[in-house]
């Protein structure tokens, strides 16, 4: 009877773990793949909490496609070599049109004049992977590497939770191997960059070269903590499937849930193709990720055999590359700034130039050991790109025009705001002031406590914060809440209805929702989306604060650094008084209401909304807010799963995308009264 009574049980702990795993791959893709979530963070960690219970105490019944398999526990030894089973090619590059001619006119002829089309794709700027599914279960996830031998990185791409472990299919293909790209968004990267910055680390140069640092990484812990997404495109090896099209293909790596590309082209000619490449370089500043160019495939597959290939690359495709948006400019001067956790950084002030749209005067050089890299000198003639088309960056110097007159740059040995000498940490490039009371690292964090994101005190910009500083008025964030009128009134360009509008916006920050001031103590990669994470675990500051790093690292999205940097910034006892000194101030430390609602019969709840450009009154964060606390969801681009788009002025490629989906546009008012419906 116990044998019978323990095979009882084992079956139903077994039907149960199967459940939790099928439902949690269902919320996955909702969220990863369709920016569509159906329930709270809250309601998803408590599932994964009940499959990790179940799984600990029937470890026999753990599959290796379970949701509790994407990071592995231990970091690797080193990555272990795998041959393709199908060679893993790359592409012919052009940078001329009249190439792309030439490449249509071969294709003609080895058809024979046989009916063909195109389809166009954006050439994302990421390292190429490939990824093999066996009865629809992920069972390895390698790098190019030479083309027929690449890196076991699975341990890696797992982490990377766009990435199904396994196939959303009732009956999936014995073997199928999927190719594609994995990057890191402009966004993700600008972030990463930032932090790596304050925490005196060597910054990337672009988003391709974090990519690939990232997968090289040999702790799949960290590289959970990295902001790594991926989009498939091509196939290897396939057993038990076929497809008449380019197109039919992508339309399935959808359905299974892989992402495929956020936007093609048809093409019955090269002629269209020629056109559209224009359009998807005109559209290129709206994709999530940094694109290099267009890839242009023939669209029916059963000519693939009889087009063959080059040694290296297939004859029935080609790369289109645009020529990266570069402008010469002279540097003038290197400043240097110093940042909320006292790291020096030298700054490039150029002559003005329009680069991407945009007038560039600065650009940081990050730290000495790349000035000295690159050879940098003041009055050399620079060339200026915006690394993944957000960050300006000095590409190079134009040496040949030096006249001899351009000075060397070194960074000071002490801290030229304070004048504390400054240090280098062991394993760190960058040159550090580590008096925390230095009047800079004070203005940078009262500037990012005060920020639109964070605490939005109207007013409170660097100006005024210099001067509060420099009088010793402010010295922690919790002083901005001691203000008296007579103390901003006396302030160079503050008469006493500026001061009592400003003093006003201080107190209406006291108000604010919990996760800002979580955001706002400036704890180390903690952004706004992990302050919102945390508000929905931790009701108030002192559940947060007493949190163990264990209980934050179970948290979805936060892994086991950032769980460490929270527990220790809470647990330091300078922190723990400004944190008591604003709640003595009256600022708000817990959570004012319940976490959004998964459902509802609200007009708003369950629907998915895309802001873009500038609103009349409402700030784009501000919508935002009142989206989710609806019990919407925001997602950054748009998609065929996007309920609205809200627009304002200079919608850009979003409004066009919406419109070519048939998404529903709103203005701020009709978005304000349907909030009120």
């Amino acid at each position: 009877m116990q044998i019978c009574h323990h095979f009882y049980m084992s079956a139903q702990a077994a039907k149960k773990i199967q459940r939790l795993c099928d439902e949690i791959r269902r919320h996955n893709r909702l969220y990863y793949q369709n920016a569509a979530p159906e329930i709270s963070d809250r309601e998803y960690d408590a599932l994964m909490r009940e499959l990790q219970d179940l799984e600990a105490a029937h470890p026999e019944l753990v599959q290796p496609d379970s949701p509790t398999q994407r990071v592995g526990g231990e970091p690797l030894d080193g990555f272990q070599s795998v041959k393709h089973a199908a060679q893993m090619m790359s592409l012919s590059n052009t940078y001329n049109k009249d190439e792309l001619v030439e490449f249509d006119g071969r294709i003609r002829k080895l058809l024979e004049d046989r009916p063909y089309s195109y389809l166009l794709e954006p050439k994302i700027d990421g390292v190429a992977v490939s990824l093999r599914y066996e009865d629809g279960r992920l069972t390895l996830g390698a790098t190019r590497g030479d083309g027929t031998t690449g890196d076991d990185i699975t341990a890696n791409l797992k982490t990377i939770r766009s990435i199904p472990l396994r196939l959303d299919a009732t009956t999936p293909p014995a073997v199928v191997e999927v190719r594609g790209e994995v990057f890191m968004s402009k966004e993700g990267f600008a972030h990463l960059n930032e932090t790596r910055q304050e925490a005196g680390l060597e910054t990337f140069a672009n988003p391709r070269n974090s990519t690939a640092g990232s997968l090289k990484q040999l702790d799949p812990r960290e590289v959970a903590r990295r902001p790594l997404d991926a989009i498939f495109y091509a196939s290897g090896e396939l057993a038990g499937i076929e497809f008449d099209t380019h197109e039919s293909w992508l339309e399935q790596l959808s359905s299974w849930g892989l992402r495929a590309p956020v936007r093609t082209w048809n093409g019955e000619n090269i002629e269209s193709i020629l056109e559209a490449l224009d359009e998807l370089e005109a559209a290129g500043h709206g994709f999530e990720f940094a694109m290099d160019g267009g890839v242009i495939k023939v669209n029916e597959r059963s000519y693939y055999e009889e087009l063959g290939a080059t040694s290296k690359s297939p004859r029935w495709a080609a790369a289109y590359k645009f020529e990266p948006e570069q402008a010469v400019t002279t540097l003038l001067h290197i400043t240097v700034q110093v940042g909320r956790t006292g790291v020096l950084t030298p700054v490039a002030e150029l002559e003005p130039v329009l680069v991407s749209g945009t007038t560039v005067s600065r650009a940081t050089l990050h730290n000495q050991d790349e000035i000295d890299r690159k050879d940098i000198r003041i009055g050399d003639r620079v060339i200026i790109e915006k690394a993944g088309e957000i960050i300006p960056a000095v590409v190079s110097v134009i040496k040949e025009e030096r006249t001899g007159k351009e000075k060397n740059f070194h960074l000071p040995d002490h801290c030229p705001v304070c004048g504390t000498p400054a240090a280098r940490r062991e394993e760190e490039v960058a040159l550090r002031c580590e008096n925390s009371l230095c009047p800079a690292q004070i203005t940078s964090a009262i500037l990012h406590f005060a920020s639109r994101g964070a605490m939005d005190i109207d007013g409170l910009g660097e100006s005024l914060i210099t001067q509060l500083v420099d009088k010793e008025l402010v010295k922690t964030p919790a002083d901005i809440y001691a203000l008296k009128l007579e103390d901003i009134a006396a302030l160079e360009r503050m008469a006493e209805k500026s001061a009592e509008n400003f003093l006003a916006g201080v107190e209406a920050s006291k108000k604010r929702d919990f996760w800002r001031i979580i955001f706002a103590l400036g704890i180390r990669h903690v952004g706004s989306r992990s302050a919102q994470i945390l508000e929905q675990h931790y009701e108030s500051i002192d559940h947060l604060t007493e949190a163990p790093a264990d209980d934050l690292e179970a948290v979805r999205d936060i892994g086991p650094i950032v769980a460490k940097s929270i527990y220790e910034t809470l647990q330091n006892e300078r922190n723990r008084a400004i944190i008591e000194s604003l709640r003595a101030a009256g600022v708000n430390m817990k959570r004012t209401s319940a976490p959004p609602p998964s459902s509802g019969d609200g007009a708003i709840a369950g629907k998915t909304f895309v802001l873009t450009g500038t609103l009349p009154t409402l700030k784009r964060d501000e919508a935002g807010e009142m989206i989710r606390r609806a019990g919407g969801t925001v997602s950054s681009s748009v998609s065929k799963k996007t309920d609205y788009l809200v627009a304002g002025e200079k919608a850009g490629s979003k409004l066009e995308k919406a419109k070519k989906l048939g998404v529903k546009v709103l203005d701020e008012a009709a978005f304000v009264k349907l909030l009120e419906s």
